[in-house]
Formats: C-alpha cells, sequence, structure tokens
C-alpha cells in the first residue's frame, strides 16, 4: 500500500557496510593528517542517501501498484546513485586509506581480467543500455515483482549496470581503460537515445508489461505510457546532467594544463 514503508534487506545490509567502509577510509586519512575532500563525501553520501530512499521509503512501497512509480525506482538506483557513488571516488579513497599489503591487492584486481574486462567502455555502455531494454521486454520484469529474491537482484543490477557506466564516465577512480575527455564525453551522450527509444516504445505501446502484476492499478495502460515519459524526461536529463560534469572536469583539466605551461614558461623567462 502507497505511504508504508518498505525494507530490502539486500541493499539496506550494503548501504550500511558502504557507509562504514568509507567512514572508515576517512577516518584514516584524517589521522594521518590528510583531508578526504568534502565534495566527495558529500556525493558519496547523497548516493547512500538515494539508495535509501529507492529501496526503504514509501517510493519503494508503491512500486507494486504503479509502474510509474517503478522506473522512477530504476532512475534513482541506475543513474542518480551511481553517479554520486562515482563522484564519490571510493576506490580512490580506499587506496589512499589502505595499508600498503591492500593497496597491492587491491591494485592486482584493478588491473586484473575479470575487472578489466567488465570495466571496458564498449562493454560497460553495452550493459547499460542492454539491461534497460532486457528488463522490460522480457519476463524478467514480471518475474522480479512475484519474486523477492529476484528483485533483489534486479535492483543490485541496477545498481553494479548504472556504476559500471558512471564509473567510466566520471573517471575520478583508477581504471585500466582511461578515455580522454572528449571520448568520455561522446559514451555519455551516445547513452542518452537508449532512454529515449524505450521511453518512446512505452508511450507509444498498446500491450501492458507485467500485465499479470500492474493490470489491477487504475488506468494501467496510462500509467505505462507516463512511466515512457518519465523514463525518456529523466534519462535525458541525466544524460545531460553526466555530460556537463564531464565538461566542467575537460575544462579544469584544460586550465591546470594552462596553468602548468605558464609557469614554465615563466620559469625559463627568469633563467
Amino acid at each position: 500500500m502507497a505511504g508504508v514503508l518498505a525494507f530490502d534487506p539486500a541493499p539496506a545490509v550494503l548501504v550500511a557496510a558502504a557507509a562504514g567502509l568509507y567512514g572508515t577510509g576517512v577516518r584514516r586519512l584524517g589521522r594521518r593528517e590528510r583531508r578526504w575532500p568534502r565534495p566527495r563525501l558529500v556525493a558519496f553520501g547523497l548516493g547512500l542517501v538515494v539508495v535509501v530512499v529507492a529501496t526503504q521509503s514509501a517510493l519503494a512501497a508503491a512500486e507494486a501498484e504503479r509502474f510509474s512509480v517503478h522506473v522512477v525506482q530504476h532512475v534513482l538506483l541506475g543513474m542518480v546513485a551511481p553517479a554520486l557513488f562515482a563522484l564519490g571516488a571510493p576506490v580512490t579513497l580506499a587506496l589512499q586509506a589502505a595499508s600498503r599489503p591492500t593497496q597491492v591487492v587491491l591494485l592486482r584486481v584493478l588491473h586484473g581480467r575479470l575487472v578489466g574486462t567488465l570495466t571496458h567502455p564498449v562493454l560497460a555502455w553495452l550493459v547499460f543500455g542492454g539491461s534497460l531494454v532486457v528488463l522490460y521486454f522480457s519476463p524478467l520484469l514480471e518475474l522480479s515483482l512475484r519474486n523477492e529474491a529476484v528483485h533483489s537482484l534486479v535492483h543490485l543490477q541496477f545498481l553494479a549496470a548504472g556504476g559500471l557506466f558512471c564509473w567510466t564516465a566520471v573517471g575520478l577512480d583508477p581504471v585500466r581503460w582511461r578515455l580522454p575527455h572528449g571520448a568520455r564525453l561522446l559514451f555519455v551522450l551516445l547513452a542518452v537515445p537508449v532512454h529515449a527509444i524505450v521511453g518512446l516504445a512505452l508511450l507509444g505501446g498498446s500491450e501492458l508489461l507485467a500485465g499479470g502484476f500492474y493490470a489491477a492499478t487504475p488506468s494501467p495502460l496510462a500509467d505505462q505510457r507516463l512511466a515512457g515519459g518519465l523514463l525518456w524526461a529523466l534519462g535525458d536529463l541525466f544524460g545531460l546532467v553526466l555530460a556537463g560534469a564531464v565538461l566542467a572536469q575537460w575544462m579544469a583539466h584544460e586550465e591546470r594544463a594552462a596553468r602548468r605551461h605558464d609557469r614554465r614558461l615563466d620559469a625559463a623567462a627568469q633563467r
């Protein structure tokens, strides 16, 4: 029933564990008299809040009643939270706060074949866009609504797919396939049409998705079309905001490079 708080144990445990580990890393740096950037701390904390809202609030309870609410939850878990986590640079924090043996293990994992394959930009893009199509145009959607274990796995998949995409796009943490800023901007902009295409398909479709589940919703087809419009609009907004963040990083990088060049010229002139 809408308005009743929900509880999904898997995300709740992950949120608690992530908050504890991130906080421990920040405290360790503090004991070494090193300050972790506050914007990164705030971004990661907001990401945790978004996950809690999406999985433990009245919004999560209403997902079972309206497909449009499910789409909002998808946007929060698959786009907003991963982008905030990427801006929080948790891997960089772990590397800076860990002991030397742990750093060696983390670097070995980061540069290993499995992580290298999963974080390849092409695969990250395909997983991010393809998982959206698979969920909404296969029996997986209705199965996830009827089976709690599958439901939790789908939520985790949202976070993982969005995490791979945003980790590549934001580029604050060390990755094996580090793209230049121009390629990152293109990487993000190429994902924008995916949400528009799926959203338009939902807007124009006459067949009810998860009909065995959402058929009891008042005006279910109208709600599904609302969901399509939301997915289209929010997906485009997400892409444009993320592209803006990449563009801001690019401009800041160019400004730093220009200042370094000016300092070298000044030093050469003083000789």
